[in-house]
């Protein structure tokens, strides 16, 4: 089958946090994106000759509701050529060329385990989009933890509307842990103690998703199957590098 690309303009970029901004763009040519809480897309961004030099993968952030919007948060990564065009060449109006939805980081159709979400920086957003369409569906389900890492207080993105839904989801609980802030009254460190301690005894109705670099990912991985005990089939992860 063919790829289906589409321009997508840029109608809203807003800063979040230093060196994190989201960008809202519209799919003029469909009146409906469909894809499934979790996935992604991949832009051809003019920073290369090569395929590989110029195609970067984004996780939506916003949940499916039939619309054709989509919500990218994206950092500006001191390597990533991707992110500086982005960051310094794209602003509202500007028409972006991409594919997708594509990937299977996304929850089974019927979720029968508690689900705990462990993420870094923006590998946050698919877990956004999948809470959201959770929140929004009213689709069953049981417990669900995020645990969210990043470096400072300021980094911690979408912040009010995860401890909105801490109150309003019935359990939904967050948590946060900062690597360098000493003054921070919550976690400190990274986010693999929060499970190593909280999810210290191996349970079968626990599924785990990870997302973000790949460092964080394998060591996650490690602990949990090595030294926690548990099972391959309940880790799922999605690798941001």
């Amino acid at each position: 089958m063919p790829t289906t690309w589409h321009d997508g303009i840029v109608r809203k970029i807003e800063t979040i946090a230093p060196n994190v901004r989201t960008f809202q763009v519209e799919v003029p040519d469909l009146e409906s994106f469909d894809f499934q809480a979790g996935q992604f897309v991949t832009m051809d961004l003019p920073i290369g000759e090569k395929r590989l030099q110029r195609w970067r993968s984004y996780s939506i952030a916003n949940a499916p509701d039939h619309s054709n919007q989509l919500e990218l948060c994206i950092v500006n990564s001191a390597e990533g050529l991707g992110s500086k065009y982005l960051f310094d060449q794209v602003q509202e109006g500007a028409v972006l060329k991409f594919k997708g939805p594509d990937g299977g980081f996304v929850l089974p159709e019927t979720i029968e385990k508690d689900l705990v979400f462990v993420c870094t920086g923006t590998g946050v957003a698919p877990f956004r989009s999948m809470i959201l369409d959770l929140k929004n569906s009213g689709k069953p389900h049981r417990k669900i933890h995020l645990i969210f890492g990043t470096r400072e207080e300021s980094g911690i993105l979408y912040r009010d509307e995860f401890e909105a839904f801490a109150r309003t989801i019935p359990g939904f609980r967050y948590d946060i842990a900062l690597s360098r802030q000493a003054d921070w009254s919550g976690w400190k460190g990274h986010v693999h103690q929060v499970y190593l301690e909280q999810y210290a005894t191996p349970h079968p109705d626990v599924a785990f998703y990870l997302c973000g670099w790949s460092s964080m990912i394998d060591e996650a991985v490690a602990n949990l199957m090595l030294q926690l005990k548990y099972d391959r089939s309940q880790i799922h992860y999605e690798l941001y590098g």
